[in-house]
């Protein structure tokens, strides 16, 4: 009776086992994984090196020896290697004849390639290679040793051994279609890395790797201003997004609000968008913190203004296509190119109607919070932040010609960009125009001090005509009431003296006033500060000291005065060119005709 053979199981191929581990630790790298390179393991491929483990052709096809055993890490490193260098366009995809590189420039590009993985690990670096490698780019270096000879060391740090691990071939366009730009699919790849890490660090994402923390429509709305839109990638990198169907609840949040101090962005998850309606929901929430509608409200209704700034930024991007409108939004193509204030304006007048729109909050809601909905966070500074994002967006989107902005959207950013003078340098321009300095006046009357040294020479000299010495002064109105605060007091005092004494104003006409007026007389500009007493002594009473200096036969008609006071005061007339000075955030019980400068409690 014959009895069969058991078959054998088939033998492991171990090199190809090691192999697929290998390229599984490249593919788990999201930009080398991006980019679209084939394998070829055949064993008849003649193009397979002989000795090395992989060459790299123009088509992005990687030919790796089909027999040869290494470990997995290594592997992994010299396909990394390979596909560098078609990401740095060693080997570019085009039609026609090719001319292959030289082995000066085939040593450039490896050093190169070997040089970027130092930084950017995968694998294992073989041992024979060098830790380090010569500055310079692929053509500086090949330049340099053509002219002087490739060093040894640098001679075969390729991944084809002796042979040349870059291959130029036509490409074929019956079968490929146009060429693939392997330059551009590698920037784009680690653009979306970059961006993914960025998600990561801002707490956005669990992690880089997809499966369970898959983003939300939101989130990759987010993610995509970082990566792909510089106008608000800036500001969007700053912005956590809150999503809590709770908190969206409890506060009357429909879609989403937005609060600029915090820089948070409130979102109700339970409303269903798809991504490019969450890009423009976004979008204009961070238009509203950036431009700053909140603040800029002022003494206008909160929800009209609201509302106006709502037909404006939708407008904006509608005309910019960022994003889809959802529907129920606030667009009136009769409003474009109309500023928030003068939309303001247009609507305020039907109080009725404007009260039913809706903002992306709810009907009657405006989406741009007063005050925070979470734990409170600290700035450096708020202004700052929103102006640099939104310029440097800018200035990006412009560079690289991402498309055309409208002119409003331009002007209001660029306004950011240059922000009011403080009031110092407000009071300092006053100063200029009408406390002019004394210019002196040249004359070969009288002679220069310099003229005994050059005798030969006649030279003119400089003299103040005293006319002018007569016009170089000011008055001041000071309120001495015991409700001024005596740090802004210091302050203003000081900015006054500076500016006084660097036009040569040798004294200031001083008026001091609480109940009734004192005068002062004309004092030193650095001693007004030491003569204020803050007596307190009930109301103020400023009309007084300024028909004193009115009716004043020592004091130049054409001086001016300046008026020091925290707003609680009588109603003043003055009839001279003038300005006023107050706490900020405090306000006159009259409409003032002259220059309102208001001392920040800032630094104080």
């Amino acid at each position: 009776m014959s009895r069969t053979r058991a078959a054998k199981p088939p033998k492991k191929d171990l090199a190809a086992e090691a192999f697929a581990e290998g390229l599984r630790l490249v593919r788990a790298n999201r930009a080398l994984a991006a980019i679209g390179f084939s394998t070829c393991r055949k064993a008849d491929c003649p193009h397979s090196p002989a000795s090395g483990l992989v060459r790299v052709d123009s088509d992005g096809t990687l030919h790796v020896h089909p027999t040869r055993r290494a470990d997995p890490v290594d592997w992994a490193w010299a396909v990394a290697h390979a596909i560098i260098h078609l990401g740095f366009g060693h080997v570019p995809a085009k039609e026609g004849h090719r001319t292959q590189p030289d082995r000066f420039e085939r040593a450039a590009r490896c050093a190169v390639v070997n040089r970027f993985l130092l930084g950017f690990p995968i694998g294992r670096t073989p041992e024979d290679l060098p830790p380090s490698y010569p500055d310079g780019d692929e053509e500086q270096l090949a330049a340099r040793w053509r002219r002087d000879g490739i060093p040894p060391v640098y001679e075969h740090c390729g991944t084809a051994g002796h042979e040349p691990d870059q291959l130029l071939v036509p490409w074929d366009v019956w079968t490929g279609g146009a060429p693939k730009d392997w330059q551009l699919d590698f920037a784009h790849a680690l653009t979306r890395t970059v961006a993914t890490a960025m998600d990561v660090a801002g707490g956005r994402r669990a992690s880089m790797r997809g499966g369970s923390t898959r983003l939300q429509p939101w989130e990759r709305a987010l993610s995509w201003f970082v990566s792909s839109y510089p106008l608000l990638g800036g500001i969007a990198a700053g912005i956590t997004l809150v999503a809590d169907a709770e908190l969206a609840r409890a506060h009357d949040i429909s879609v989403a609000a937005v609060n600029a101090e915090l820089a948070e962005i409130y979102i109700n998850p339970l409303r269903e968008l798809d991504d490019e309606e969450w890009r423009f929901v976004l979008a204009h929430e961070m238009l509203h913190a950036a431009l700053r509608h909140g603040d800029r409200c002022g003494t206008r209704d909160p929800y009209l203004f609201n509302v106006a700034c709502d037909y404006v930024i939708n407008g904006w991007l509608a005309d910019m296509q960022v994003g889809t409108m959802p529907d129920g939004l606030l667009h009136d193509p009769g409003l474009k190119d109309l500023s928030a204030e003068e939309v303001y304006d247009r609507i305020a007048g039907d109080m009725r109607r404007m009260r039913r729109l809706g903002t992306l909050r709810g009907k009657g809601l405006g989406d741009v919070l007063g005050g925070p909905l979470g734990s409170p966070r600290d700035y450096v500074d708020l202004d700052e932040f929103y102006r640099r994002g939104l310029g440097h967006g800018l200035d990006l989107h412009q560079r690289q010609a991402r498309g055309f902005l409208p002119g409003g959207l331009v002007e209001e950013i660029r306004a950011l960009s240059h922000p009011p003078l403080p009031w110092d340098a407000r009071l300092a321009r006053w100063f200029d125009e009408f406390v002019p300095r004394p210019e002196p006046l040249r004359t070969y009357a009288r002679p220069s001090r310099r003229q005994s040294s050059t005798p030969d020479i006649p030279r003119a000299g400089r003299y103040f005509p005293p006319e002018e010495i007569a016009r170089c002064t000011f008055g001041v109105v000071l309120d001495t009431s015991g409700s001024m605060d005596r740090t802004l007091l210091g302050k203003a005092l000081g900015a006054i003296a500076s500016y006084a004494e660097a036009r040569d104003v040798p004294a200031a006409r001083v008026v001091f006033c609480d109940a009734a007026p004192y005068d002062a007389g004309y004092l030193p500009v650095t001693e007004i500060a030491g003569r204020v007493r803050v007596r307190g002594r009930g109301g103020t009473v400023l009309q007084p000291g300024i028909d004193l200096l009115h009716r004043a036969d020592d004091f130049p008609p054409g001086a001016p005065v300046l008026v020091i006071t925290d707003g609680w005061c009588d109603v003043l007339r003055v009839r001279r060119e003038h300005a006023y000075l107050i706490p900020e955030g405090a306000r006159l019980p009259f409409s003032p005709r002259g220059p309102v400068f208001r001392v920040s409690r800032a630094g104080v």
